[in-house]
């Protein structure tokens, strides 16, 4: 019995285990001139996504996801609508459907580095470019 209870407890661990992502030394893992996109996890609830930012994000929307955002490392000068405001580590924001945003410049040495989170499931395919 006591075999038993150890061997369920080391099952429950193992899948509470396989949803954790440490993005505390997540680097990236490639090349790239301004923007990279690691996908971390995806259900038909939620992608997240860590983004790398070198220059800018083009203005875009997102007609049916809800995107939030925190700011692992970096700063930056975003916009949503026609609100321009400075994002720095440790900011998080919302960003409803239908409203565009984006990065004019990266304002810090190093790549913007944020994880992104999308609800619903984001395929890509509702990255709208432009203004709604």
């Amino acid at each position: 019995m006591k075999r038993l209870l150890l061997f369920s407890l080391f099952l429950i661990i193992g899948f509470i285990a396989e949803g954790q992502y440490s993005i505390q030394n997540t680097k990236p893992d490639t090349l790239f001139d301004n923007i990279l996109v690691k996908k971390i996890s995806s259900d038909k609830q939620q992608t997240h996504f860590m983004i790398w930012v070198k220059k800018s994000v083009p203005c875009h929307y997102h007609a049916h996801h809800t995107e939030s955002i925190v700011v692992l490392k970096g700063r930056a000068e975003m916009y949503i609508d026609s609100t321009t405001f400075k994002i720095k580590k440790g900011d998080m924001l919302t960003i409803p459907e239908n409203h565009a945003h984006g990065v004019n410049k990266v304002l810090s040495k190093r790549p913007l580095t944020i994880l992104s989170i999308q609800s619903p499931e984001f395929d890509g395919s509702d990255r709208i470019f432009g203004k709604p």
